[in-house]
């Protein structure tokens, strides 16, 4: 699955700014997108170390655009502007505070910010599964209200659909299948999917509340007794409803089942690549696949309308 993507990202591939580059994971993971042909990466970050780690890793970075900015935040600010005037089309954290970048990012000068919520997606190939799984939000929303989740299943059909899923199928997870008045999260899937009904959400199909099991296996939820749904069991996009339970069952997916993973930020003018210092280099050569594939597919929909 993330090999068809790696196929078809070579047909477009993107100028990336990386903030803070002297990283050797991080890197590792860009010269990779590199010498695959989806990226070329623009460095800005400690001249002096970031020559040092390509040296040791024996890269060449005679055609690669370098900036020295040895400060942490100047660095994510310099990126950040580099995609706002067009001269990339990702942003990409190297070694600086997630926060720092995320500041750039909501500069009002030289960020990327737009009106809409920005949001995490976790993209998961998982054994067994014939599709790729969407997790979100994972990682910025600690408890959103039913407007940011609206916007968040909206961020994340965008990345879907660009990854290859014509026609997402999205569930709203809680701890059961059924509406209870005390458990908030049945109230908002509920509400969701009557928005997706009524067009408010369009471009996917929304349901819930599902627990996690029968959103994912159909045999779960016939079992369960879930008739007349479209995603019972076979969901694309699991909205959580709260970052704990998305971060838990991301987490488990790369920790514990040892799954493939990738990971990026959207709402704002192009996807953000944050990878965590726990990243392995091929999560985030797997992020900035992904990312670069989701930039493209923006590119290409800005230029059909």
């Amino acid at each position: 699955m993330f090999e068809q993507i790696l196929k078809e990202s070579k047909k477009s591939p993107q100028k990336i700014a990386v903030a803070a580059a002297q990283d050797k994971a991080v890197l590792e993971a860009v010269f990779s997108a590199k010498e695959k042909g989806i990226a070329q990466p623009i460095l800005v970050g400690a001249e002096g170390q970031i020559r040092q780690i390509a040296e040791e890793m024996g890269v060449d970075l005679a055609d690669t655009p370098l900036v020295h900015e040895p400060n942490a935040m100047k660095a994510a600010l310099y990126a950040s502007n580099l995609v706002r005037e067009g001269q990339a089309n990702l942003l990409m954290k190297g070694i600086l505070q997630t926060a720092e970048i995320l500041k750039a990012v909501l500069d009002k000068e030289k960020g990327l910010r737009e009106a809409t919520t920005l949001s995490h997606i976790a993209i998961i190939e998982a054994a067994g599964f014939d599709r790729l799984l969407f997790i979100t939000d994972a990682g910025m929303n600690i408890a959103p209200d039913l407007k940011q989740k609206a916007d968040i299943i909206r961020n994340a059909v965008t990345v879907a659909k660009a990854l290859g899923v014509q026609r997402p199928k999205v569930a709203a997870i809680s701890a059961l299948e059924i509406v209870n008045p005390n458990m908030p999260s049945t109230l908002d899937a509920a509400i969701l999917t009557q928005m997706n009904r009524r067009g408010q959400i369009k471009d996917c199909v929304v349901d819930g509340p599902f627990a996690l099991d029968n959103a994912l296996s159909l045999e779960r939820a016939e079992h369960k007794g879930i008739q007349g749904s479209e995603v019972a069991g076979r969901a694309d996009i699991i909205l959580v409803p709260n970052i704990e339970t998305g971060n838990a069952i991301y987490k488990s997916a790369t920790c514990m089942a040892s799954f493939r993973s990738a990971g990026m930020v959207v709402g704002a003018k192009v996807p953000i690549i944050l990878p965590s210092r726990a990243d392995n280099p091929e999560a985030k050569f797997l992020s900035i696949l992904c990312a670069s594939r989701v930039a493209a597919y923006l590119a290409e929909r800005k230029g059909q309308g």
